[in-house]
């Protein structure tokens, strides 16, 4: 990667295997919009806007110091050309990498992450997308005229789920409870979780109400980086009854979580 700094905008140059737009917008974020090619998104108390042109990333009106923590969230320093080139090994995967090439693991804020997906629970994206800017509006501190910063454990701490009610999460309020609850008791320890094993950190997850498989997996993955998850919905159970009935290929070995990124977004988008 170049990176080149133009009046207040810093233009990042040679960025392979990305596409912003896929990777924004295949269901593992739910705080991005995009406007006339421009994306809007904040990410702890951080609000970008950030375009792309092929294989160069404009941000705008960004602090040289921010930007590193960008491109940790972008995950840009990966190799996923090489990732890729492993995953496309097997034929049913070629053609899925290839149709959506371009996607990465965001590289997400723990706890964000957590209470996303227990609001994800039997929710569908239009909605999960609003109960959450609903929760930040109303709990999160304001970082500009249209941007609220998502709201932190001890910003929730005091809270009880007929307070929540307002952000219209249903049943999910009160597991959002219990995590924010079992969390300030250090029953769970998001930062220990962080050293634990893949095993070990998703019963550590589990000890929430509401926190079933799926969504410790996709908390783990989107929030930990463990990229040896594989979370299941029922896309992902779909396409693996129709590609993979006998299981997964030994190709995704280490790279289950991607894998499972690219199957989700392809199997969600097919007609049939």
């Amino acid at each position: 990667m170049k990176v080149d700094f133009v009046d207040d905008n810093i233009i990042v140059t040679d960025v392979e295997c990305f596409s912003l737009a896929l990777s924004l917008d295949c269901g593992q974020a739910f705080r991005w919009r995009q406007n006339a090619g421009i994306w809007r998104g904040v990410v702890r108390d951080k609000e970008l806007f950030v375009s792309q042109e092929k294989e160069k990333l404009i941000f705008y009106n960004l602090k040289k110091d921010d930007l590193p923590f960008w491109i940790k969230y972008f995950d840009l320093e990966r190799d996923y050309r090489g990732i890729l080139d492993t995953l496309m090994c097997d034929e049913s995967l070629n053609t899925v990498c290839r149709e959506y090439y371009g996607i990465r693991i965001l590289r997400q804020e723990p706890w964000e992450a957590l209470c996303s997906f227990i609001i994800s629970s039997n929710n569908n994206i239009p909605r999960i997308k609003g109960i959450i800017e609903r929760l930040c509006r109303l709990f999160g501190n304001r970082i500009s005229e249209e941007a609220w910063a998502f709201p932190t454990v001890k910003q929730l701490s005091h809270l009880s789920p007929e307070d929540l009610a307002p952000i219209r999460a249903g049943f999910r309020s009160k597991y959002i409870v219990d995590a924010v609850q079992k969390i300030n008791k250090e029953e769970v320890s998001l930062e220990r979780i962080k050293g634990l094993a893949y095993e070990d950190a998703k019963l550590e997850l589990m000890k929430i109400k509401g926190v079933g498989e799926k969504v410790a997996d996709c908390a783990l993955l989107y929030g930990f980086n463990y990229l040896e998850t594989f979370p299941k919905d029922v896309w992902v159970k779909r396409v693996l009854s129709e590609l993979y009935p006998e299981g997964l290929p030994e190709c995704v070995n280490g790279y289950k979580g991607i894998a499972q990124q690219y199957l989700f977004h392809w199997r969600r988008n097919r007609t049939n």
